[in-house]
């Protein structure tokens, strides 16, 4: 196929605010991969702290990686036995990759895999490289077909509204409930979006700025409070031990958290979405309302399923879409990304 020669260009990360975009060869798919030339890829909460901190908790960056692990791409050449992929098809890349032996993968939970690969992520050494590059070598399994009607960008969400469908997964039936969302960053807009899809009656959301409450509001909210301006806008929500059936916590804040604790009522729940280190909880209010606290990591099937409720535009995720950057301005990119005032989903994108 002659693929060998082909260059690549892709933003790797040395260290703190060290994103150089360098260039090297790309070898043809193997059997069972594709190549793709990719459209485009966000940027993650996960990947602004490796970019801005060198890491987040436990996990640091210790050698160079490449991030990126929403992106979308089209199919450019198949390697030997793939089938159901077409030449020219747009396709989002799930960046999952458990390794299918392991106590968790043998007892179907996947998510859980003891040698588990996530395109992008430090957790492991050596890293496992991600996305954000124009051509892309990736086994034939992790690419979902994304349609026409949606564009690239669109189906780059597919791997964040899968995150949060499986957080919606975890609260079980929303069909009139009463529901809290604390945080409207990426993530928080796309649980806004999932549980409205679900059928959640009323959707309260609270946030730090208002350009994120306006995006909640286009994604299916239905009330905003500011509590940077109004910090007791949540106190009537406290009445008679709580008036929401149930919270996700998107922000990773404790006292948001305990927000969502004060205003849920009792034998409710709160599906933990938000990531941060060790916090303060009010054990004693947990236990007198009887709740329930669940912890949401990213996703199994419901990445399929992101792609498909994308494709359709079921869910439109054209709102959360603020920025785009090509790959040779990523630095800019990500100090992009780093301003929440302006800034929700920014996008690299890889032109042909």
């Amino acid at each position: 196929m002659g693929r060998a020669t082909i260059r690549t260009r892709f933003a790797r990360l040395y260290g703190q605010r060290d994103l150089r975009v360098e260039t090297a060869d790309l070898a043809e798919p193997g059997e069972g991969e594709v190549l793709l030339k990719m459209a485009a890829g966000g940027i993650c909460g996960s990947d602004l702290h490796y970019y801005q901190d060198g890491g987040f908790g436990p996990v640091r960056v210790c050698e160079p990686i490449i991030p990126g692990h929403e992106a979308s791409g089209y199919v450019e050449a198949l390697g030997t036995n793939v089938s159901g992929l077409a030449i020219g098809a747009l396709v989002a890349v799930n960046p999952s990759q458990p390794c299918g032996n392991c106590r968790f993968c043998r007892e179907d939970t996947p998510i859980h895999c003891l040698n588990m690969r996530f395109m992008g992520s430090a957790m492991r050494l050596p890293h496992a490289q991600g996305m954000f590059r124009d051509w892309l070598v990736v086994p034939a399994s992790q690419c979902f077909p994304a349609g026409t009607l949606a564009g690239a960008g669109e189906a780059a969400c597919s791997e964040p509204l899968a995150v949060c469908l499986h957080a919606v997964a975890q609260a079980g039936d929303l069909v009139g409930k009463h529901v809290l969302v604390t945080g409207a960053g990426p993530i928080g807009v796309l649980v806004i979006a999932a549980a409205r899809h679900a059928g959640a009656e009323t959707i309260v959301v609270c946030d730090l700025a208002d350009g994120a409450l306006e995006r909640a509001m286009a994604m299916g909210a239905t009330t905003v409070l500011n509590i940077r301006r109004d910090p007791l806008a949540l106190a009537p929500f406290e009445a008679e031990k709580g008036q929401f059936d149930l919270a996700f916590e998107c922000s990773a804040a404790e006292p948001a958290l305990r927000s969502a604790i004060a205003t849920v009522k009792p034998r409710g729940l709160i599906v933990q979405v938000g990531v941060t280190g060790e916090i303060v909880l009010p054990l004693s209010a947990l236990v007198g309302k009887e709740l329930r606290l669940v912890g949401s990591q990213r996703f199994d099937v419901e990445f399929a399923r992101a792609v498909d409720l994308i494709a359709t535009r079921r869910i439109d995720v054209r709102p959360i879409i603020s920025h785009e950057f090509p790959i040779e301005q990523a630095a800019s990119a990500f100090e992009q990304a780093g301003d929440r005032s302006v800034a929700c989903k920014v996008q690299l994108v890889f032109p042909a």
